[in-house]
């Protein structure tokens, strides 16, 4: 079954899920925490819809292929088709703001880099996007006044503030537009702060964005 994005009041998306474009080190204490060069221009890199998930439901993920370590990212739902788009172009296009974890094989991800190769096997595996409901553009603050967390049985692991991003969310939408099409229905998530780790078995994940949005959720042991 094709996943469908919802907003927090129930509304469903008109459209199912489809791309998810996402950007690597956006932050820049997460890059210098993987000792990663903090890049000059957005790492772009797509996951398919099937790696999508409610995060609402039992997170099952992949333990017998190595550490799979959790990433928290803003989500923006986009609802109208752009290529090639000014900045303003991109922030119209988004209708809807939620959360995402980008699950990372890590031992996987390291093995790749080391020999050049893509990472897709580490990023893009199926469930490796679980994604929450969306808030409309009404109920959140302008982007720089964004911010997220993520507390693993009750320990705040990562907080995250639009204001710190590398790339903030307009150019970035713009500058993945002239890479690939966005079209209504694909999803971007905007990067991780600092904190990311192995996720751990049977944890309990408790996520919060501004705006009233609250996600609870569990780690299958």
């Amino acid at each position: 079954m094709r996943f469908v994005p919802r907003f927090t009041d129930g509304q469903e998306f008109p459209c199912a899920l489809g791309k998810i474009v996402c950007v690597g080190r956006n932050y820049a204490d997460h890059a210098r925490e993987l000792d990663n060069p903090v890049p000059s221009e957005p790492l772009l890199f797509i996951k398919p819809s099937t790696s999508a998930v409610p995060l609402e439901q039992l997170l099952d993920a992949p333990f017998s292929r190595g550490d799979v370590h959790f990433e928290t990212e803003l989500a923006l739902l986009i609802g109208k088709e752009v290529s090639n788009a000014t900045s303003d172009e991109a922030e119209r296009a988004v209708v809807g703001i939620g959360l995402a974890l980008d699950l990372t094989l890590r031992d996987i991800q390291t093995r790749l880099k080391e020999k050049g190769h893509p990472w897709e096997i580490a990023k893009a595996f199926d469930g490796s996007c679980p994604l929450s409901s969306f808030l409309h553009l009404s109920q959140v603050p302008n982007w720089s006044a964004l911010a997220f967390t993520l507390e693993i049985d009750g320990e705040l692991r990562q907080h995250g503030e639009g204001a710190d991003m590398l790339f903030p969310v307009a150019p970035l939408v713009a500058e993945m537009s002239r890479h690939f099409t966005l079209e209504p229905g694909d999803v971007v998530l905007t990067g991780t702060p600092a904190g990311v780790g192995p996720l751990p078995r049977g944890a309990r994940l408790h996520f919060t964005l501004t705006g009233g949005l609250e996600v609870s959720t569990e780690v299958v042991d």
